[in-house]
């Protein structure tokens, strides 16, 4: 059984595991100072920043975190899954697709005019699972750092 629901501020440990894991999957480094910032915001219930954890067998093996934005092409907000993770030892128990479903009931409740997100070309394993849901759309994504 897969249990969904909001971080909170005792899973830190668990959390920051798995996001080293992701982090070292995109083979990246954040500096320690915005990870910290990133976890205060995913607590801080004033910020549209929101962490859903999955729980197998009360131990945490993924998050999708996510939040929402105005947009210009409906009154109703859109959601962003910005990261989404689940670890090694608990992928293929469907973990990835609960907590997606999770996110789609969740924009479905507060009425969200839909959810996206990206990944990268070479993650071939999570493009199996978002082409389940949906094919890929015609836009291309650009990106300046500053």
């Amino acid at each position: 059984m897969i249990e969904i629901r909001d971080a909170q501020a005792g899973d830190l440990a668990d959390w920051m595991a798995l996001w080293r894991g992701y982090l070292t999957f995109y083979e990246v480094e954040i500096a320690p100072d915005i990870t910290t910032a990133t976890w205060a915001r995913i607590l801080d219930p004033m910020n549209v920043l929101t962490s859903r954890v999955a729980l197998v067998d009360g131990n945490m093996v993924g998050f999708a975190n996510h939040h929402t934005h105005l947009t210009t092409w409906d009154i109703r907000p859109t959601g962003y899954l910005e990261d989404l993770f689940v670890s090694p030892t608990a992928r293929g128990l469907g973990v990835g697709r609960v907590l997606i479903d999770d996110l789609v009931a969740r924009g479905k409740e507060r009425d969200w005019v839909s959810i996206y997100w990206i990944t990268a070309e070479k993650n071939k394993t999570a493009q199996k699972l978002y082409d389940s849901y949906v094919g890929r759309d015609e836009f291309v994504r650009y990106c300046i750092n500053l």
